[in-house]
């Protein structure tokens, strides 16, 4: 699972700027203040993930700023971000024992459909995040990737996402993938501004729109994302047909990325996809091949 990467020198700085002793940090966290010493000091000690959101609301900082993770979530994941314990999840539910959740996060089984939106709730997230971070569980355990769990050109995409924070997250994977540096919120705004020639969109703004806590921005905020991945601004419309075009385009140039052009082309007519989005694709993929014959 994509851990959240822990500094114990940047925690130190962070409490320190605050003007908070270790004290107050074991007190907001619910440790003992030698818990939080040995977490600052060069010690093999650090907090468990489902104290990072505490310790991170004690700060004052927001726990992706503070605890950064790259890549999406798995069923773990969730929980750690709701601060909860396994065992805590048996009273959410209703059970006797943490079990469900348990064999949902180890990849053996899937929840069952009554656990689902009490988990969710619980967890803050939407029924659908929840479910998708299920399926990363499962591809996990069974020494897959997501990538490779999800279809037949091993595309690494399912369903379209339906919600605005699935759509930038797709797009952040897409466009930085493996180890390519991710922009950071403030650098996507500052772009969405630079766009709409004014502050249209704050740092915490685009935080929360990729985060899910906002699940709507002003037309202009939608066309300074558009540009600013280089996806045309209908993919952010909430007209399902509309953006199952540009997703499917999409999930065509991620094929070819990995050279797959030829089946690109050859099953473009079996997508569904309009005789002029399908000419796009195939334009673009044309560039990219001269690009990189190019370049050898």
């Amino acid at each position: 699972m994509p851990a959240r990467h822990f500094d114990r020198g940047r925690l130190r700085a962070v409490r320190r700027a605050a003007e908070l002793s270790q004290r107050d940090v074991a007190a907001g966290v619910g440790v003992a203040t030698s818990s939080v010493a040995g977490w600052e000091a060069d010690t093999p000690t650090s907090p468990d993930p489902e104290k990072l959101p505490a310790l991170a609301r004690t700060l004052g900082r927001e726990l992706d700023d503070l605890f950064p993770r790259t890549g999406l979530p798995d069923l773990t994941d969730l929980r750690c971000d709701a601060g909860l314990y396994q065992i805590e999840t048996s009273a959410i539910l209703g059970t006797k024992s943490a079990g469900p959740v348990r064999g949902a996060e180890r990849g053996e089984r899937r929840l069952k459909d009554r656990y689902v939106a009490p988990l969710a709730a619980a967890y803050g997230v939407s029924e659908e995040e929840l479910l998708r971070a299920q399926e990363r569980s499962l591809a996990r355990a069974q020494g897959t990737t997501e990538d490779q769990n999800a279809g037949e050109d091993q595309a690494g995409f399912g369903a379209p996402p339906d919600s605005l924070s699935g759509k930038i997250t797709l797009l952040l994977r897409r466009s930085f993938p493996g180890r390519q540096q991710m922009p950071s919120d403030a650098e996507i705004a500052e772009a969405v501004n630079a766009r709409a020639g004014f502050e249209a969109i704050s740092e915490e703004g685009v935080r929360d729109l990729r985060t899910g806590k906002e699940e709507d921005a002003a037309p202009l905020v939608l066309e300074g994302l558009a540009t600013f991945f280089g996806v045309s601004p209908m993919y952010f419309q909430h007209d399902d047909a509309v953006a199952q075009q540009v997703y499917e385009g999409l999930r065509l140039l991620s094929a070819s990325r990995r050279g797959a052009v030829g089946r690109v082309r050859a099953r473009g007519s079996r997508q569904g996809l309009p005789a002029d989005v399908m000419a796009l694709v195939n334009d673009l993929v044309d560039e990219m091949e001269q690009r990189d014959s190019g370049s050898r």
